[in-house]
C-alpha cells in the first residue's frame, strides 16, 4: 500500500483553508485525512509557486 497520491487541486484547496481561512494545519490535517508534514511541504511547494522560484 504506497502513499496516496492528491491532485493539486486538492492541495491547494487545502493550503488555501490554512493561508486564507485561518484554519490550523492539525485541524485541516485531521479533517481531510492527510498527514500535517504533507500539509507543510504543500504550502511551502505552492509558496515558491506563487513567488516565482522553479527549484532549479
Amino acid at each position: 500500500m504506497g502513499k496516496p497520491d492528491f491532485c493539486d487541486e486538492f492541495k491547494q484547496d487545502s493550503v488555501a483553508q490554512i493561508t486564507e481561512q485561518g484554519y490550523r494545519v492539525a485541524e485541516v490535517s485531521q479533517r481531510l485525512g492527510g498527514s500535517t508534514h504533507s500539509l507543510y511541504a504543500w504550502k511551502r511547494q505552492f509558496a515558491k509557486v506563487a513567488s516565482g522560484e522553479t527549484g532549479n
